[in-house]
C-alpha cells in the first residue's frame, strides 16, 4: 500500500520576514474583548510599532484578531498560543498574517501548511529544533527564551544549524533592559514580549500609557 503523500511543507513569505526584520519588536497581548483588542492595538501603533502577537488566551480572543484584520488592516498581525490545527484554521479565517506557537507540535504545522498560515513553530531544544527544520521550517520562536538561559542559550542552539538559514524569534523574559541583546545577534529576526503592553494597563484602558511605553522602547532602539 502506497504512503500518503508528505504534507506540504510550511512556508514563511519573504514579505513577512522582511516587515519583522524592519520592525525588529512584535508587542504580545491578549484582551478580554474585540474592543479593548482594537483599542490596544490602535496604542501599540500610535506608539510607533506595526507588529502584534495578539494571543489566544481569553474567550474573544478570534473575534479580537477579526476586529484588528478589518479596522487596522495595515498591522502586522501575528496570533500566538496556537496549539490545535482547528485554532490554526479560526486565525487564518479571522484574517490573520502570521501564528506562533510556544511548542512544537507536527500537526499544526502541517495545517498551517494546508491552509496558507506563515507559522514559526515554538522550540526550547536541539531535538526540537531539528524536527521543525525537518519540516521546513526556517523561523522558530525560541521560548521561554529567558528561563532557557537568555542570549547565551540562543547562541550556543544556532550555531549547529547556522548553515541551514535558521532564524529565531525570542519570546519569553524579553523587555525593554535586555532586548539590545537578542536583537544583536545575527540570527535573530525580530523579538517579542509583553511589556510593551502590559496586562494591567489593558484591563485599565491606559491607552495612552501603553502608547507611551512603546514610544520609550522604539526610542531606545533606535538610541542602539
Amino acid at each position: 500500500m502506497a504512503s500518503p503523500p508528505p504534507a506540504p511543507a510550511p512556508v514563511f513569505p519573504e514579505a513577512i520576514a522582511q516587515r519583522l526584520r524592519s520592525t525588529r519588536l512584535v508587542a504580545g497581548f491578549s484582551t478580554e474583548t474585540p474592543e479593548d483588542a482594537v483599542a490596544t492595538a490602535k496604542a501599540i501603533l500610535a506608539g510607533g510599532i506595526d507588529a502584534l502577537e495578539v494571543t489566544l488566551r481569553t474567550a474573544d480572543a478570534v473575534a479580537g484578531i477579526r476586529a484588528i484584520a478589518e479596522e487596522l488592516p495595515d498591522v502586522l498581525l501575528g496570533v500566538g498560543t496556537i496549539l490545535t490545527p482547528e485554532q490554526v484554521r479560526r486565525v487564518k479565517d479571522a484574517g490573520a498574517h502570521f501564528g506562533v506557537s510556544p511548542g512544537l507540535s507536527m500537526d499544526v504545522i502541517e495545517a498551517a501548511a494546508e491552509c496558507g498560515l506563515p507559522y514559526a513553530p515554538g522550540i526550547a531544544t536541539p531535538s526540537e529544533l531539528t524536527q521543525a527544520v525537518n519540516a521546513g521550517s526556517r523561523l522558530v520562536k525560541l521560548f521561554p527564551a529567558a528561563n532557557l538561559g537568555g542570549v547565551p542559550y540562543l547562541k550556543s542552539i544556532a550555531a549547529p544549524f547556522a548553515s541551514l538559514g535558521v532564524e529565531y524569534f525570542p519570546f519569553g523574559g524579553v523587555n525593554r533592559d535586555n532586548m539590545q541583546d537578542y536583537l544583536a545577534q545575527p540570527e535573530v529576526i525580530a523579538v517579542g514580549g509583553t511589556w510593551l503592553a502590559p496586562k494591567a494597563m489593558i484591563q485599565n484602558q491606559q491607552w495612552d500609557q501603553i502608547t507611551e511605553a512603546v514610544k520609550e522602547s522604539v526610542d531606545a532602539l533606535g538610541n542602539q
